[in-house]
């Protein structure tokens, strides 16, 4: 343990962070599975509807991977290499209907 209070405080505030990252991340991994899931509906049945709704889906997930890369909660490659999976991920099921 810091003995110096300025160090003290620098805990703090670093496991203050830590948490507000970690809920961030957990945020993006959510959206990330909640499109994924909604691809997977649209390849059982693919439907106007169901399409529309991947791409609302979509536009959520890569909204909250961009503010967490903005803010260097994601480093960017991270970012860019999620959204590709996304996006791969709806290919596959596109191309093959």
């Amino acid at each position: 343990m810091a003995n110096i209070k300025s160090s003290k405080k620098r805990i703090q505030i670093a496991e203050r962070n830590r948490l507000h990252n970690k809920s961030y991340k957990s945020a993006v991994k959510t959206y990330m599975k909640s499109y994924l899931e909604a691809v997977a509906t649209y390849k059982e049945n693919p439907t106007p509807e169901a399409l529309e709704t991947v791409n609302a889906k979509q536009s959520l997930a890569y909204s909250k991977i961009d503010r967490a890369v903005k803010r260097g909660i994601l480093h960017g490659n991270t970012g860019a290499r999620r959204k590709s999976k996304l996006a791969v991920a709806l290919k596959k099921v596109t191309a093959a209907s």
